[in-house]
């Protein structure tokens, strides 16, 4: 597949996906096929807000799509921020700095500070797109083939997840990446994200590998 769109104007996290796939495939922005909605990100997990990202540029645009949600899963807090991730701090903007600041506060004396991110990838692939990719799919997807009520083919639709285990840092280190890359240090490490800085990160990250299940599915060498 020469193009596909990334269900996203996060500048941060395209610039991480298009290093990540190189020169695989065409990745395309929602700003590069004239999108401009907010599109609503409403469901109570990672898997629904990435499916639901990703119908949204199927249904308005008809072309193969797919779309991510991350979400910071800290052990001694339930699982939160999860699915709230880039609105922990307060249900609406994404201010980093302030979500990273409340997870602090949150951690506050607390021994227990094991964390996972996890990336979910929701895939919608246009029919045609679907059976030349069918050869290379990894057995790490799910997917289903649907019809619609008028009889059009609807997309195949593929889930990949990507996760990486570590531990929130006391306070914030290094200046690189984002969000809440500069309390996170990933196991097998001693620096965050931050102090890591992107050429390590996009080779070990949560979306890295992901993504990497992503180019098994399409056979990207």
């Amino acid at each position: 597949m020469d193009k596909i769109v990334f269900a996203t104007n996060n500048l941060h996290k395209l610039e991480e996906i298009r290093q990540i796939l190189g020169d695989n495939m065409e990745v395309l922005s929602l700003s590069d096929i004239d999108c401009h909605a907010d599109i609503p990100e409403t469901a109570d997990t990672l898997e629904g807000n990435a499916l639901q990202k990703a119908r949204y540029v199927w249904d308005h645009y008809h072309m193969s799509v797919f779309a991510d949600d991350t979400g910071l899963e800290v052990d001694a807090l339930d699982g939160a921020p999860g699915v709230h991730s880039a609105r922990y701090a307060d249900g609406e903007g994404h201010d980093s700095e302030a979500n990273m600041q409340k997870l602090l506060r949150e951690l506050d004396g607390k021994t227990l500070r094991t964390a996972h991110f996890r990336t979910v990838i929701a895939l919608l692939l246009a029919p045609e797109g679907a059976a030349d990719a069918a050869e290379g799919a990894a057995a790490a997807s799910e997917s289903a083939v649907a019809t619609s009520e008028s009889g059009a083919a609807e997309p195949t639709v593929h889930l990949f997840e990507g996760r990486v285990d570590g531990t929130i840092a006391t306070a914030k280190r290094g200046t690189a990446g984002f969000g809440y890359d500069p309390l996170f240090v990933p196991d097998g490490y001693n620096e965050s994200f931050a102090e890591l800085g992107t050429e390590v990160k996009n080779t070990i990250s949560h979306r890295a590998r992901a993504v990497a299940r992503l180019c098994e599915f399409f056979s990207c060498k």
